[in-house]
């Protein structure tokens, strides 16, 4: 466990990446209590440098001995490094908060989001996990929402942005935008489809059962954070011409009838959320809007109609800042505050 300090030598493993450079960015924003930062990518970003508060930190490349003497580290840098470097940072006497798809379902290591789990921050054993992205916004919403009236069903549909995949993914999508606006032929490198202009139904790999990983990760992930495998969910996630930020359409059948007024209500005082709903006014969540924002945000709030007791929402949030880089800097926070 983190022991009690002052301040922290803190690590970003990925830091040149998209999420890796907002983490850095996050910690600084937030006044994290940093003794000392310390960066680590692969050897292509050697010599590089990033700018934190004010000074400019180099960029390092991992070795067996790199975690030592750093409390705390968070891992941006895909599962394959994570699988092998978070259990040797652990075992320098490091934690670990990856972002990465590898821990995530192992069942000896904590699946948190803290506004909905902080509680299992307690039996962590160095390596702590944190979710997916589309599932990190969709399970701030429906937590309050299932301690109000428990859910027994969600369908969900995501619409999801191109830094979800990274930095030559967004570089595809504004050269594809450049070539197609001059009449220049389009190439697809990171998707195997034009994105600009376009809607892919595909995020991850195609699995036995027409699902993609991506929709399983959400149908899993779910129910470990929310401690609940009685909620049935069922997932279409899809890749949309977005620079940031992840949309989605919620429709969640409950046991207890909600009416919209009443979830309002719950959702408006609950952590992490911020309801934007005037539809007659033409205000509902955008993703140029809430890009940069922490919040996720709730609009669209209606019956349905179709069933017994079920209610529709649509959701956004910036899937670098709490989809991925805050979410694990609040986890951070979180240790620091159960610290002894």
């Amino acid at each position: 466990m983190l022991k009690k300090k002052k301040e922290y030598v803190v690590a970003v493993a990925g830091a040149t990446g998209a999420v890796g450079n907002e983490m850095v960015t996050t910690l600084e924003q937030r006044n994290f209590p940093v003794e000392k930062l310390r960066l680590f990518a692969s050897e292509r970003s050697e010599g590089k440098t990033l700018e934190f508060q004010g000074s400019q930190i180099p960029v390092e490349t991992l070795n067996e001995d790199s975690f030592k003497g750093i409390d705390i580290a968070l891992f941006s840098a895909g599962a394959e490094r994570s699988k092998i470097w978070a259990p040797i940072a652990a075992k320098s006497g490091c934690v670990v908060v990856d972002n990465s798809s590898q821990w995530r379902m192992d069942p000896e290591v904590p699946l948190v989001v803290p506004e909905v789990n902080s509680h299992d921050l307690k039996w962590h054993k160095g390596i702590i996990a944190n979710p997916n992205c589309s599932t990190i916004q969709m399970v701030v919403v429906l937590k309050p929402i299932h301690d109000a009236a428990r859910i027994k069903r969600v369908v969900v549909t995501t619409f999801q942005s191109v830094s979800g995949t990274g930095k030559k993914a967004m570089d595809e999508l504004l050269q594809q935008t450049i070539d197609l606006l001059n009449f220049k032929e389009i190439k697809c490198n990171v998707y195997p489809h034009q994105i600009a202009f376009n809607v892919l139904p595909h995020i991850d790999k195609f699995l036995e059962n027409g699902y993609t990983k991506e929709e399983v990760k959400m149908v899993n992930e779910t129910k470990k954070i929310m401690g609940d495998d009685s909620i049935r969910l069922t997932a279409t996630t899809v890749r949309v011409p977005v620079f940031r930020c992840h949309s989605e359409s919620l429709n969640i059948e409950t046991e207890k009838k909600l009416t919209p007024d009443e979830v309002r209500a719950i959702l408006s005082k609950s952590p992490g959320i911020v309801v934007f709903d005037a539809p007659e006014k033409n205000v509902y969540p955008l993703p140029v809007d809430v890009a940069g924002k922490d919040e996720t945000y709730v609009g669209r709030i209606r019956e349905d109609e179709s069933i017994e007791n079920g209610i529709n929402m649509w959701i956004v949030a910036d899937n670098l800042r709490k989809g991925a880089a805050l979410n694990a800097v609040q986890i951070a926070e979180k240790l620091i505050e159960m610290a002894g």
